[in-house]
């Protein structure tokens, strides 16, 4: 099983120096994959509750967040062994063929280590002001992953959809691979349908390893025949970004004690996230985060 780490994006004390730093560290001790997230701006009277939660308020992390894809495209450019992926970004905040490109060129800068994740996001604010309805995410979000798919594929490439039309036209680059994996992060009834038809990796970002074994087990009686199974990506908190459910502070011994469980029960990755630990406000402390938790890679082993 492979240790992922999400790379320093929130708060707004992220520097150069800090989020390079913190890859090469990540890679010299033998991390399996770097991840980022998606978010625009941190609205001051939000519509929407935190994570789809009514009434949940956004973090204060959010107030800064560095841009998902240029993120990864450093991280790409800095690093030769790790994935690198998107966990996730909100598929109502793209069109295709633009997206196809900035894709299919990480691909090319990482020689073929992009994981591609999407969801259909919680913030009606961040969709209205991209000019989206936010009702239509979840037809948006199919449509998004079929036009990506067209694009990636043969030339000349057309596409025809409720959102989305691409003429006739050769979509170039392609990526290195003959495609990047897909991961989800959603996880309602039509979110587990959508992963169980279009995606490769399901990676909730909370709840109990027992629920998403379950969880995973309703993708897996959904998933059309012929299909290889949907890979489990598991994510912890050093420091939730709510004090919700099972959402703590936790130890990096208790950690490893969650990751060792995982690895028990087949889970392919889990990827550990602190960004909203209010303790890594500098980019000496930022470097420092993969030492600190190296014994997840043991404990992984």
């Amino acid at each position: 099983m492979d240790i992922g780490l999400t790379l320093p994006q929130l708060g707004g004390h992220v520097t150069r120096d800090g989020l390079r730093g913190f890859c090469e560290q990540a890679e010299e001790l033998g991390y399996g994959s770097l991840w980022v997230q998606e978010h625009l701006f941190y609205p001051h009277h939000p519509v929407s509750g935190y994570s789809a939660r009514p009434g949940l308020a956004v973090p204060e992390a959010y107030r800064s967040v560095l841009g998902a894809l240029e993120t990864l495209t450093a991280a790409a450019a800095w690093t030769t062994q790790p994935v690198v992926g998107t966990s996730i970004l909100v598929a109502g905040l793209h069109r295709p063929v633009a997206l196809a490109q900035q894709l299919s060129t990480i691909d090319l800068l990482s020689a073929g280590r992009l994981v591609a994740g999407f969801s259909v996001g919680w913030s009606d604010e961040e969709h209205q002001v991209m000019d989206v309805d936010p009702r239509t995410r979840g037809a948006r979000c199919d449509e998004l992953i079929d036009a990506l798919l067209a694009c990636w594929g043969p030339d000349p490439v057309e596409f025809s959809g409720r959102f989305f039309t691409i003429p006739t036209s050769d979509v170039k680059p392609k990526p290195v691979q003959p495609r990047p994996r897909l991961l989800s992060g959603m996880r309602s009834p039509a979110g587990l349908r959508r992963t169980a038809e279009k995606f490769d990796i399901w990676n909730p970002a909370s709840g109990t390893l027992e629920r998403h074994l379950e969880m995973l087990a309703t993708i897996a009686d959904m998933r059309p025949a012929g299909l290889p199974p949907v890979e489990l990506y598991r994510r912890l908190f050093t420091t939730p970004p709510v004090q919700v459910a099972n959402l703590r502070v936790v130890t990096v011994d208790e950690l490893c004690a969650d990751v060792a469980k995982s690895r028990d029960a087949g889970v392919a990755t889990v990827i550990v996230d602190t960004n909203f630990d209010p303790e890594l406000d500098t980019p000496e402390r930022w470097t420092a985060v993969p030492q600190t938790l190296a014994p997840l890679l043991d404990a992984a082993a």
